[in-house]
C-alpha cells in the first residue's frame, strides 16, 4: 500500500510556525503580566483584572474577526494579529499604573483573537476535507505545546532575569511569525457571500457540537483554576504534576481526537469526551488523594483535548464552505468564554457549597447537559467520515 503523503504542506507549515510563535508570546506573559500588575501597586484585584481584560478583548474580537477576514484577507489579518499581540508588550515597562497595563492587555487580546480565528480557518482551507481532523489535531498540538513550555519559562525568567527581559521575549516571539507572511496567499476563503455569526448560530448541526465543546471548556477552566486550591494534605505537592498531566493529556487528546474523527467519523466521540471531563471533576472531590487529583486533572485534560479536535472538525464539515470563518470565530469564542465562565461560575458555587459538593454539582450538571444536548450528534449523517 502506498504511503499517504503528509498533510503538512509548506504553506501549512508556515501557518503552524506563525501560530506557534504567537502562542509562545502569549503564554510567556500570561502569568507574568498579572504578577507585574500586582508589583506596581494594583494588588490581587489588579492582577485578576489584567487577565480578565485580556480574555474579554479576545472573546469580543473573535466574534468580529470574520468581517476582518472578508474585508482584508488572511495575510493582512495574520499580520495584524501578530503585531497587535507582540508590539504592545514592549510598552509594559513604561506602564506603571493599572490603567496602562489594562489598555495594553486589551490590545494584545485583540491580537490573540485574530491569530486563533485566522489560524483555525487557514487550516480548514489548506487541509484536504478527508483529513480535516488530522489537520486540526496537528494544529491543536502546535497551539498547546507553548503552554507546556512557555508558561513555566515565563515564570522562571521573571524570577531570574526580571520583567523587562520577559516582556521583550513576549514581544519578539509573535513578531518572528511574520516570516510566514510572504508565502501565504492574500485571498479570503469565501467563494460565496460569507455567513454571519448569527446565521451560523441558527444551524443546529453546528450549534450542538459547539455547546458540548463549551461544557468541556468550562470543566477545563475549573481544573486549571482550582486544582492548586483544592489539593490538600498529601496531595498538595502533586499540584504541579496534576497541571502537567492536564496539559499533556490535552495535547495528546487533540492529536488522537483528530485522527479518530477522520477514520471513524467526526462527532462520534464528542459526547464521551465531555462525559470523561465530568468524571474527572468527580475524582477531584478527594482532594487529599494525590492519585485522584492527578488522575482527575489528566482525565479532564484528555476529554478536553479530544473534544477540541472533534468539535471543530464536525462543525467545519457540517457548515457550508462560506461559513468556515464564522465557525472558527464561534469555536474560539466558546473556547475562551468556557474557560472563564467555568472558573468564575465554579468559584461562586464553591463559595456557597464548599469544594467537594461543588465538584459533585458541577460534574452532574455537565454530564446532564452533555446528554441533553449531544444525544443526537452521532445520529447525524454529517458526522460520518467523508469517503476516501
Amino acid at each position: 500500500m502506498p504511503r499517504r503523503p503528509s498533510v503538512v504542506t509548506p504553506r501549512l507549515a508556515l501557518v503552524f510556525l506563525a501560530e506557534f510563535a504567537a502562542m509562545a508570546g502569549f503564554y510567556l506573559l500570561l502569568s507574568t503580566v498579572p504578577q507585574y500588575a500586582a508589583s506596581v501597586g494594583a494588588g490581587g484585584v489588579g492582577a485578576g483584572l489584567a487577565t480578565g481584560a485580556l480574555m474579554l478583548a479576545t472573546v469580543a474580537c473573535e466574534l468580529a474577526t470574520p468581517r476582518l477576514l472578508a474585508a482584508f484577507g488572511y495575510r493582512a489579518a495574520l499580520a495584524a494579529g501578530l503585531l497587535l499581540l507582540g508590539l504592545p508588550a514592549l510598552l509594559l515597562p513604561a506602564a506603571l499604573h493599572l490603567g496602562g497595563i489594562l489598555a495594553i492587555c486589551l490590545v494584545r487580546g485583540a491580537g490573540l483573537a485574530i491569530m486563533v480565528v485566522v489560524g483555525t480557518a487557514l487550516v480548514a482551507d489548506l487541509v484536504p476535507a478527508e483529513r480535516l481532523g488530522e489537520g486540526m489535531g496537528l494544529y491543536g498540538v502546535i497551539a498547546t505545546v507553548p503552554a507546556v513550555l512557555a508558561l513555566p519559562l515565563g515564570a522562571w525568567m521573571t524570577a531570574h532575569v526580571g520583567y523587562r527581559a520577559v516582556f521583550a521575549a513576549g514581544a519578539a516571539a509573535p513578531l518572528l511569525g511574520l516570516v510566514a507572511l510572504p508565502a501565504l496567499a492574500p485571498h479570503t476563503r469565501a467563494v460565496a457571500p460569507p455567513h454571519s455569526l448569527r446565521s451560523t448560530l441558527r444551524m443546529p448541526a453546528v450549534l450542538r457540537p459547539a455547546l458540548v465543546f463549551l461544557l468541556t471548556a468550562m470543566t477545563a477552566g475549573i481544573v486549571v483554576s482550582f486544582v492548586p486550591l483544592v489539593a490538600r494534605g498529601a496531595a498538595a505537592p502533586a499540584v504541579s504534576l496534576a497541571l502537567l498531566a492536564h496539559g499533556g493529556a490535552t495535547t495528546a487528546g487533540r492529536w488522537w481526537g483528530g485522527i479518530y474523527g477522520d477514520r471513524r467519523g467526526a462527532g462520534r466521540i464528542l459526547v464521551p469526551a465531555s462525559l470523561a471531563c465530568a468524571a474527572g471533576l468527580l475524582a477531584l472531590v478527594a482532594g487529599s488523594s494525590p492519585a485522584l487529583v492527578v488522575g482527575g486533572a489528566g482525565l479532564v485534560g484528555a476529554g478536553f483535548g479530544v473534544a477540541q479536535s472533534d468539535s471543530i472538525t464536525v462543525m467545519m464539515r457540517r457548515a457550508p464552505g462560506s461559513a468556515a470563518d464564522a465557525v472558527s470565530a464561534l469555536w474560539n469564542a466558546f473556547y475562551d468564554a468556557g474557560l472563564g465562565a467555568g472558573a468564575a461560575g465554579f468559584g461562586a458555587l464553591a463559595a456557597r457549597t464548599g469544594f467537594p459538593a461543588g465538584f459533585v454539582a458541577a460534574a452532574l450538571v455537565a454530564a446532564a447537559a452533555t446528554i441533553a444536548i449531544g444525544w443526537r450528534l452521532s445520529a447525524s449523517p454529517a458526522s460520518r467520515a467523508p469517503a476516501a
